[in-house]
Order: C-alpha cells, then structure tokens, then sequence
C-alpha cells in the first residue's frame, strides 16, 4: 500500500513528498474517518498530519488564528459567511459530502420512536437525561436542536435536564459513559461512536443535513495538495459514506 499511494503521489506531482508538518483544522463528523485517512497518508509520505477537531464554528476560527494551519474542514454555511465577511481569503474550496442530525439512544435500553414531531416530543419528555453540543461554541446540531424543542414548545423542560457537551463526540462520550437517555449530534458521530445507538434523524419536518466542504488558500504546497487528492479518492469517499458522511456528488 505504501508503494503504491507513495508512487501515486508522487507521479501526480513530480516528485515525492515528505517533510512536512499538515496541520488540519477540522468539524468533529470527520474525526473516525479523517484520522484512517492521516494515518495512511502518513505511511505512505512519511509527512506528518495533526488533526484538531472542534464544532464547526470553532474550527473556522481556529483555523484563522493558526498562521500554519494547512486545511479547513467544516460547514459550507459557515465557509461561506467567513468568504462574504473577508476572513477566509484567496482560496479554493469543493463540497466532500452531507450528514444528517439526529438522535442517539443508550444501547441495550428500549429504542425511541422519533419519526413524527408528536413522537420526538414524547420521547424528550420521556427521557430522564439529554445532551447536546453546546450552541455558544458553534455546534450546527446543538443550534438546530435549540430551535426544535423551542417549535415543539418544550425548551424549558429539556433545558432543566440536559448537558452540554463540547462538541459531537464529547455528546457520544458522556451518552455511552453517563448512560444518558439521550443525545442529539450529527448521525455520522453517532455511526463513529457505537453503530448500535441510533435512534434516527429528526422527523422530516426538521430535518438537517448538513454539507461539509474543504477549504485552503491558494498557495499550499504540494504535500497539502496531495492530501486533499488523497481525501477525495474513490476509496476515501467509500471510507466517509461508512461513517455517515455522504459523499458529494461534484465540487
């Protein structure tokens, strides 16, 4: 496999790449995927990739701040109000795919229904404990979440029961730990975490599926652009749509 992706690399552009410290700022749906694909990059290049995962708006601000950082992966909504505000600037971006937000469960515990609004009302009312990426920290499902439970006209008696976590895997982490009854992050961090804890998107009338896209300023070099060929090849896209992320269909 080294041989082959090293030759692969290098004969895309014209001489090997090694040497260099990636540092890749990026939403937390991608975590599980993301670090197969560093560490196989690694092997192959013998470059070495940091990842620092946060909330999708977190990311981007990171990102700004970090005069060596190498890529952003996060929200297209939010790349693009950044581009509209001037704080990201002469760069290239292109779509990597879609996740749903939804609702976890604590495996081995009875299954929620929360296919229709009335279901999924019933269902936070039921249960004991809830948690959340926290909305202040630029969490798209924690701020989704705000404005379901405020439509189904249950916030405060979800609010008096419920934790913020820091972001979709730390929700996973204190539901699985904790044995919360709940949790409400992106399906692709709820698949990463434990397959089994799925309880379903939110019904349709509140949907959210959220696109994710790559961003990097025009003049990285050529190990970053070979790692972002690396993220869009056939066999990463198949990698990303395992863990919830549906691949886009073009940049």
């Amino acid at each position: 496999m080294k041989t082959v992706l090293s030759f692969l690399l290098a004969t895309l552009f014209g001489q090997p790449v090694f040497g260099e410290d990636l540092k890749v700022y990026a939403a937390a749906a991608f975590k599980s995927p993301l670090s197969e694909i560093a560490t196989q990059y690694e092997a192959a290049t013998n470059n070495k990739v940091t990842l620092i995962f946060d909330t999708a708006g977190a990311t981007e601000q990171k990102f700004r701040n970090d005069p060596q950082a190498s890529l952003l992966i996060t929200t297209v909504t939010v790349i693009n109000d950044a581009e509209k505000m001037g704080r990201l600037k002469d760069g290239t971006t292109y779509r990597l795919g879609d996740t749903l937000a939804g609702l976890a469960f604590y495996p081995g515990s009875a299954k929620p229904d929360i296919s229709t609004p009335e279901k999924l009302k019933a269902a936070l009312l039921a249960a004991k404990r809830i948690v959340f990426s926290d909305p202040a920290r630029g969490a798209t499902a924690g701020i989704h979440f705000m404005k379901v439970i405020e439509s189904l006209g249950v916030k405060d008696e979800v609010l008096r029961k419920a934790t913020l976590a820091k972001d979709g895997p730390d929700t996973m982490r204190l539901l699985l730990e904790e044995k919360i009854d709940l949790g409400v992050t992106q399906i692709s961090e709820i698949l990463q975490a434990n397959r089994d804890a799925v309880a379903g998107p939110f019904p349709k009338e509140f949907e959210l599926a959220t696109v994710y896209s790559v961003w990097y300023r025009n003049n990285v070099s050529q190990p970053v652009k070979a790692f972002v060929t690396l993220l869009n090849s056939p066999a990463n896209r198949t990698k990303l749509a395992e863990n919830g992320i549906r691949p886009a269909t073009g940049r």
